[in-house]
């Protein structure tokens, strides 16, 4: 796999970005400028999972050049607020797991139906594998996409009366209405 090029904002060469600033209005953009961040790096990398006691492995979260890593303190703070947003949810009871959302579950299930209405795919069965990992949807934003994740955005569409999610023969399988 090669090696995925981010345009990292000005912020994060700037050392007091990766602690907690004081002053409200200070940490208000900070706040959202890590959003954002992080928002595109999980976007560019599609990772959609995050290991609290991980993350200083990651680049967005450790800038070697300047000798900085995001306490894991200011990240709860950080994920508190993508949570707020739709962006993020803790998997487990201690939140040391996360699952990022690029797009909000709600906006993951409009891009899929929107894509599912568009081929004409209305009253089909399809696998989970086939809309995560099949052929037509290589080109496709939700191409290789979480499975769990891919399940919630279903589950949103199910209760919009949009699809049901089903099992066949031990497969997850989803019929769009």
């Amino acid at each position: 796999m090669s090696e995925i090029q981010i345009s990292w904002p000005w912020q994060y060469n700037f050392p007091p970005f990766f602690s907690l600033q004081p002053h409200r209005e200070t940490r208000n953009k900070q706040i959202a400028a890590w959003r954002n961040l992080i928002l595109e790096y999980f976007k560019l990398t599609k990772q959609s999972t995050l290991d609290i006691h991980e993350a200083t492995n990651l680049p967005v979260f450790n800038n070697t050049q300047i000798n900085r890593k995001l306490d894991s303190n200011t990240l709860l703070t950080i994920l508190g607020e993508l949570q707020n947003t739709g962006n993020a949810a803790p998997i487990d009871k201690q939140k040391n797991m996360w699952e990022i959302y690029w797009h909000t579950l709600d906006e993951w299930a409009s891009i899929v139906y929107n894509y599912i209405s568009g081929i004409g795919a209305t009253n089909s069965v399809m696998t989970i594998y086939e809309l995560t990992q099949g052929d037509d949807i290589q080109t496709e934003e939700f191409c290789g996409l979480d499975v769990n994740v891919f399940i919630k955005i279903l589950k949103v569409l199910e209760s919009q009366g949009k699809c049901e999610v089903m099992v066949i023969d031990d497969q997850q399988g989803v019929k769009f209405f």
